[in-house]
């Protein structure tokens, strides 16, 4: 698939990785929705900066949760652009919960977010996708899905179901309907992470450094115009964290 041309939604791509794959997709020329749901500052500046890019480009206020808002940012997809040929599961949600202080809240919200929201993306998306002919489906994932860290619980299992989902996904929806998943290692650290702490998970990568997002774009680039022969799969862009 080449995009130029194609419609892409990328949800939570108003900032983080989601605004720089969103941007990546658009020097591509492709035509550009993205959704968010509480960054409407970032929202406003990542618009802007798509539309100096010369994109057509629609941004989409929206809890992923709530399937009547996920319906309705599909449907406002379909009435601007008229299809839809790649769905980026970007938008997740990454919050500390030790065991010991673990509350029912905080495994909804992590599950709700990571998890379900991908699932009822996909599910309206690839109706709007198999009415046009087919498209794509990238979901992020996270190299913790497979070797789980302390203090993360909700969160790693969310994603290790973003890979499960992958997986069944891609079965349901071949031949027309290309399912996979990137699961990134260190790339962006939180912005409340302190430098001794980027040190030390740095040290931990067997390529002993931080990734940077085109790392993560690139891949992207690589799923929708680089191969039409791969669903089901996952690539860890890692530094070999996983292998560590």
């Amino acid at each position: 698939m080449t995009l130029d041309g194609r419609v892409v939604l990328v949800t939570g791509g108003a900032r983080r990785l989601g605004r720089a794959i969103a941007l990546a997709l658009a020097e591509r020329r492709a035509r550009v929705a993205f959704s968010y749901r509480t960054s409407a500052r970032e929202a406003r500046q990542t618009l802007a900066a798509l539309e100096r890019l010369g994109a057509e480009a629609l941004a989409i206020r929206a809890d992923l949760s709530r399937a009547d808002e996920v319906r309705r940012l599909i449907e406002r997809v379909r009435r601007r652009f008229g299809r839809l040929d790649v769905l980026i599961n970007s938008a997740a949600t990454f919050d500390r919960t030790p065991f010991g202080a673990l509350t029912e809240r905080d495994w909804d919200r992590a599950l709700d977010a990571n998890l379900k929201g991908p699932f009822l993306c996909a599910l309206y998306a690839s109706r709007l996708m198999r009415a046009r002919g087919g498209g794509k489906i990238i979901n992020l994932a996270d190299w913790a899905a497979v070797r789980p860290y302390r203090d993360y619980l909700p969160y790693c299992v969310s994603k290790a179901g973003v890979l499960g989902l992958t997986r069944a996904l891609a079965k349901e929806l071949a031949p027309g309907i290309q399912v996979t998943a990137i699961a990134p290692g260190p790339i962006l650290p939180p912005g409340r992470m302190s430098q001794a702490a980027r040190e030390r998970i740095a040290r931990r990568v067997p390529l002993g450094r931080w990734g940077d997002p085109q790392d993560i774009v690139n891949t992207v680039l690589f799923l929708i115009e680089g191969t039409d022969f791969m669903t089901g799969s996952t690539i860890f862009v890692d530094g070999g964290q996983l292998i560590a």
